[in-house]
């Protein structure tokens, strides 16, 4: 079994989940720093399980909405997620709090993905330094646009509830390339975020002039739409025991 991720969190009573009465902690099926971030700034006590797919295989990127994609990939890396839970194969990767008996577990799975979309293309997390730096100019020309999923399926049940939030960036024009540079010097995982964008990050931040959305959003996961799809969540499992009865 391993140790949750932000135990301080995940030990609180009064949270998201709590209040809607939803199994805690929820399993987030991502690495993302940011999303887990997130999870934190909304006192939602949360368990990394992540069971990796190959993205690049999924979807048609030349035709596909961006909104369909990335539900496209939110409910892939659920479904297999789902499945290595079901299987067994996540035992050891389970919170410490987790019951041995698996017909009596219950969870709430969380898995989401995200693009950025510019002058109508589609851009994922960039292949190399050059290409972040192709990515980052074009933002001081016109503005870019993140696309994020999120996609909620409850354990043993597999109810599932989703939803997509965008939110666009406008940048000044003082924005260059030379910041991909100045981003590595310190580290910043460039290349792991969608179209390169860090918005969280103090170099980034001097160079936008407005969001039209929310930062969390542009950040990889809408808090707004998480306290929906929980709200979602608890109606059709109500529902779904009614229907028991």
């Amino acid at each position: 079994m391993a140790v949750s991720d932000d135990a301080s969190v995940a030990a609180a009573t009064d949270n998201p989940l709590s209040q809607r009465g939803l199994p805690s902690p929820l399993l987030l099926g991502s690495a993302s720093f940011t999303r887990k971030l997130i999870l934190s700034e909304m006192n939602i006590p949360f368990h990394k399980v992540v069971r990796p797919i190959d993205e690049k295989s999924l979807g048609d990127r030349s035709k596909d909405a961006p909104k369909d994609l990335v539900l496209t990939l939110a409910l892939a890396k659920m479904d297999h997620l789902v499945q290595e839970i079901q299987s067994g194969n996540c035992s050891e990767d389970m919170p410490t709090n987790a019951v041995t008996d698996g017909a009596s577990e219950e969870w709430i799975v969380l898995t989401g993905d995200q693009v950025v979309t510019h002058n109508d293309n589609i851009l994922e997390k960039p292949e190399s330094i050059e290409e972040a730096k192709q990515f980052v100019e074009g933002y001081a020309t016109s503005p870019c646009s993140t696309v994020g999923s999120c996609v909620l399926t409850h354990l043993p049940s597999l109810l599932q509830v989703s939803g997509v939030d965008t939110a666009t960036i406008h940048f000044k024009p003082s924005l260059t390339g030379e910041l991909v540079n100045r981003l590595l010097e310190e580290e910043a995982p460039v290349l792991s975020c969608a179209g390169g964008l860090m918005i969280e990050h103090p170099l980034v931040r001097e160079h936008v002039e407005r969001i039209d959305g929310t930062e969390d959003s542009v950040m990889g996961l809408s808090k707004a739409l998480v306290e929906r799809l929980l709200d979602e969540m608890r109606t059709r499992l109500d529902e779904h025991r009614r229907g028991e009865d």
